[in-house]
Parts: structure tokens; sequence; C-alpha cells
């Protein structure tokens, strides 16, 4: 009886011991993934804003994609997340959001939510984030698991990019990760003064990457790098 008692827990202690093993293991791999992809993919080209790259390394990309691309999560493209649209290449995520010049003070509005990524890096240097989706699916499933990753200084709105969120405004810093043809009126007035805007525009996937920022009342813009977003829609379906 004794020898089964003990046979019993080497096995129970085995398996547990085998999962933890895993679990680590599985990890340590994301983790050497994602110093990979900020080391080659991110660095390598030229951004380096610690605060940007620490949040570039923090952020489990995997959690923010569909279960059959996570093999994929790191790799230097862009992805499917549902309804049409993609998470951005990390290095672009990146680079948008190091042009913004972040920091702790700063109170950000993001036109696009996705699947939550580009939200998350933000919410991992900026004071606050507000952050819109058109499409409901998309909108809820990122509001869920922001929250269940403890970002409460995100909130999500299921509403027109567009448009902005004025009753929050003026905002410090305004990323766009959809392409209108024009950049929009009333994100230009929801600019704080001294305030920047990265925004790509131009017609579908085939966009320049526009640097805005709000000097005596005036917009002063700087072309960054051409770029390819899936476009901007309204409530309807219909490209801005």
């Amino acid at each position: 009886m004794k020898k089964l008692f003990k046979l019993i827990l080497f096995l129970m202690v085995s398996v547990i011991f085998g999962q933890c093993n895993s679990q680590e293991s599985s990890k340590d791999q994301y983790a050497t993934q994602r110093e990979d992809m900020v080391r080659y993919q991110i660095k390598a080209r030229g951004v380096k804003d610690k605060k940007v790259l620490d949040a570039m390394l923090k952020v489990e990309r995997h959690l923010f994609v569909p279960p059959e691309y996570i093999s994929q999560a790191y790799e230097d493209h862009p992805l499917p997340v549902g309804e049409g649209q993609t998470i951005s290449q990390p290095y672009i995520v990146a680079l948008m959001t190091e042009v913004l010049d972040p920091d702790s003070t700063k109170r950000v509005l993001e036109i696009g939510t996705g699947s939550g990524y580009q939200a998350a890096v933000l919410a991992e240097i900026c004071d606050s984030v507000y952050t819109i989706e058109i499409f409901e699916s998309l909108g809820t499933k990122a509001k869920n698991l922001l929250k269940v990753l403890d970002y409460d200084n995100v909130k999500v709105k299921i509403g027109d990019g567009y448009k902005g969120w004025e009753e929050h405004s003026p905002f410090d810093a305004i990323i766009v990760t959809c392409a209108p043809t024009h950049i929009p009126q009333p994100l230009k007035d929801q600019l704080t003064e001294g305030g920047k805007m990265i925004i790509p525009v131009g017609e579908s996937y085939a966009q320049e990457l526009v640097l805005l920022e709000k000097k005596n009342g005036r917009i002063v813009q700087k072309d960054i790098i051409a770029v390819r977003f899936v476009p901007m829609i309204n409530g309807k379906g219909k490209k801005y």
C-alpha cells in the first residue's frame, strides 16, 4: 500500500512539475521572441526611446492575435484580427508611438482599437488612453482583454473614430491606425496646443504616415514614411 501511495505521489508531482516546466518554457519562448523583435525589428530600424522599447518588450503581443496566428505574433508583418482589420507590424507600432513623444503625463486618443495591442503599448507609458473602435465585436473583445490585463487607464468606446471623443478632449497626442483620404477636422480640433497626431493618409492600402503638431493654433505637417493601413470607415462601411 505504501509503495502504491508513493507511486501515485510521484506521478502527481511529475505531472505538476511537467506543467510548470511547460508553462515556464512557453513564457521563456515568448520573452525571447519579444527580445528578438525589439532588437532586430525595432532598435535596428532606429527606434531609440527607452520607454517605447520597454513597453514593446513588456506587452505580450501573442495575447492580442487570434489563436491561429500566435506562432506569427512576433514576426515582422501585420496580422488579421477579424472584421477585415489588422494588428500593425511591430516596427510601425513602435515608430508611431515614439514620434508622439509619449510620457506619463500624456492623455492619448487612439482611433482604431483593433485587438487592443497599440492601446496596451501606450498604456504602459502614458497617463490615460482613450480608444475608439468602429466594429463592436472587436471593441468589446479588446475592452475585455485590456480589463483582464489590468490596463485600468484605458477607456474603450464603440463608435466613429472620425469624430474623435470630444467630451474627453483636448488630447496631448492622437494616434490613428486606419487611413482616411484626408485628415479629419474633428481630430485637429481635439488636439491640444503643442500636441501631436500621427496618422496614415491616402487611398486604400497606399498612404503616407503623417505627423501633425499644433503650434500657436496652427497645424504643422511632416511626412514620415510610406505605409499601408486599412481604410477609415464610417458606421455604414463607407470610406472617409
